[in-house]
């Protein structure tokens, strides 16, 4: 039930920006700002600032499409990785799973989404031409396709793996140790390593 004493505009606005995190409702939303306001003011400056600085210097990797304050990430400009294997992910935080597992070695490309047609995200929206203009280095001889086990992980992955087939670029899928319909940011290091080496031939 929605609190009967007004609130000064500066909460509502916290609270409404709070809520555009993902999970979090109203109320939870409200928590967060009276706990921010009343216990951790400081707390609350620090997380403004970082936020503020994020959004101000950092941009998307040429290479990857991930976050970084460089032109390339830290991972493209390792020289220690093997350039010859470009594994897809779908978030940043898919690709710190993935490195967690400490079982590849080759580089990432970041599609910051998925194909999801009923919210209008389609190939274009997530600058499916790009990626492909990234396959077709030279120097790219296996994709890696790590898009999540969902319905529409497994859309996207498909219409990649249609789009490099006539490449002759070598497209693989992350094995089934994935459990169907799981996202790999909740998926435990162990298991993305199994995946990762029992992958197959799409």
């Amino acid at each position: 039930m929605e609190p009967q004493l007004p609130e000064p505009e500066p909460l509502r606005a916290l609270i409404e920006a709070l809520r555009r995190l993902p999970g979090v409702g109203v109320r939870s939303a409200r928590r967060m700002a009276y706990h921010l306001l009343q216990h951790d003011v400081q707390g609350a400056d620090i997380l403004g600032r970082a936020l503020s600085s994020a959004v101000s210097n950092l941009r998307h990797c040429a290479r990857c499409n991930g976050f970084t304050e460089d032109e390339l990430c830290a991972t493209c400009s390792n020289p220690r990785r093997d350039p010859s294997q470009l594994c897809v992910v779908e978030t940043p935080a898919d690709q710190n799973m993935i490195e967690s597992s400490h079982g590849y070695r080759g580089l990432y490309y970041v599609l910051m989404g998925r194909i999801a047609p009923l919210e209008g995200i389609g190939p274009s929206e997530l600058g499916f031409q790009r990626l492909l203009d990234r396959t077709g280095d030279g120097v790219v001889q296996e994709v890696i396709l790590a898009t999540n086990f969902t319905a529409e992980g497994e859309t996207t992955a498909h219409f990649i793996g249609e789009a490099l087939a006539s490449r002759g670029l070598k497209v693989t899928r992350l094995a089934r140790g994935v459990p169907a319909g799981s996202e790999l940011e909740y998926v435990d290091a162990g298991t993305i390593a199994w995946a990762m080496m029992e992958r197959r031939v799409r």
